[in-house]
C-alpha cells in the first residue's frame, strides 16, 4: 500500500494530485492538507505543469474534516495551527486547478472542491456543507464561495439544512462547470486539463486572476484589472507567438514567457 496521503503524478503539460486516505473517504487532516498544499506549490513552480487536477477515488472527493482531530481541539487550538494559511495558499496558486469529483465531496471537502478553479463532477457526486448538525459551521470559505457560487437562497438551504446537491442540481446552480459519466471522472477532468494546458501560460494565469476578481469585487475594479492584464499579455512572448501562428495558419508553440 501507498503510505502517501496525496498521490502525484506529472504527465506534463498536466499533473494529478489524489487524495489518498480511503479508510476515511479522504477526510482532510493537518497532514493532509500540510502534504496537499506542499505538492501544489511546488508543482505550481514547475514550468512544466500548466494545469494541475485535484482528486479522490470514485467513492469520495473528500468527506470533510477529520472530526476525530477537531473533536478535542480548543479555540486557541484552531487559531495557533494557522490552518488556514494552508487554504490561503491554495487560493494564491497561479496555476489553473481542476476538481475531478466522484462520490462525496462534503464539508472540508466541498470547500476543497470550490477552492479550485473549476469542478468537473461524477453523475455520482454528491455536494454538501453539513457543518451545522456538528454544532459548528463551514470555515474554510463555505458560507462564501458556495453562495458566490449557487446564491443565497441555495447556499442558506445547504448550509442550514445540511442537504445535498447532487451533480446535475449542483451544475444548474452553477456551482459545477460539467457533468460527466460516473467512470469518466477523472479520464474526462484530465483531458479538459490539457485543453486549458494547450493554451498560452501567461494568459492563462492572468485570466484566472481576472475572474477571480470579477469573482470577488465589483464590475468598475474587475474591469480595471482586465484592462492591466490584457495589456501585460501583449508584452508576452506568448502573444507574439499565438497571434503570429494565428496568421500563418499553424500551431502556437507557447514558451509560457
Amino acid at each position: 500500500m501507498n503510505d502517501r496521503l496525496v498521490l502525484v503524478a506529472r504527465e506534463e503539460p498536466i499533473a494529478v494530485c489524489l487524495l489518498n486516505r480511503p479508510e476515511v473517504m479522504n477526510a482532510l487532516n493537518d497532514e493532509v492538507m500540510g502534504e496537499l498544499v506542499e505538492a501544489l506549490v511546488e508543482l505550481d513552480d514547475d514550468e512544466g505543469v500548466r494545469c494541475v487536477v485535484l482528486g479522490g477515488s470514485e467513492r469520495a472527493f473528500a468527506a470533510g474534516a477529520d472530526i476525530g482531530q477537531m473533536a478535542d481541539a480548543s479555540a486557541m487550538d484552531m487559531y495557533h495551527a494557522r490552518r488556514i494559511d494552508r487554504w490561503d495558499a491554495i487560493r494564491r496558486l497561479r496555476t489553473p486547478l481542476v476538481a475531478a469529483v466522484s462520490g462525496y465531496c462534503l464539508g472540508g471537502g466541498c470547500e476543497l472542491a470550490m477552492a479550485c478553479d473549476l469542478i468537473i463532477a461524477s453523475e455520482s457526486a454528491r455536494f454538501g456543507q453539513p457543518e451545522t448538525g456538528l454544532g459548528i459551521i463551514p470555515g474554510a470559505g463555505g458560507t462564501q464561495r458556495l453562495t458566490r457560487a449557487v446564491g443565497k437562497a441555495k447556499a442558506m438551504d445547504v448550509v442550514l439544512s445540511g442537504r445535498f446537491l447532487d451533480a446535475h442540481e449542483a451544475e444548474r446552480a452553477g456551482l459545477v462547470a460539467r457533468v460527466v459519466a460516473r467512470e469518466a471522472w477523472l479520464e474526462e477532468a484530465k483531458r479538459v486539463a490539457r485543453e486549458i494546458a494547450g493554451k498560452g501560460p501567461v494568459a492563462q494565469r492572468l485570466a484566472k486572476e481576472a475572474v477571480n476578481r470579477a469573482f470577488e469585487s465589483t464590475l468598475e475594479t474587475g474591469l480595471d484589472l482586465e484592462r492591466k492584464a490584457l495589456y501585460l499579455a501583449f508584452a508576452s512572448e506568448d502573444a507574439r507567438e499565438g497571434l503570429t501562428a494565428f496568421t500563418e495558419k499553424r500551431p502556437p508553440s507557447f514558451g509560457g514567457r
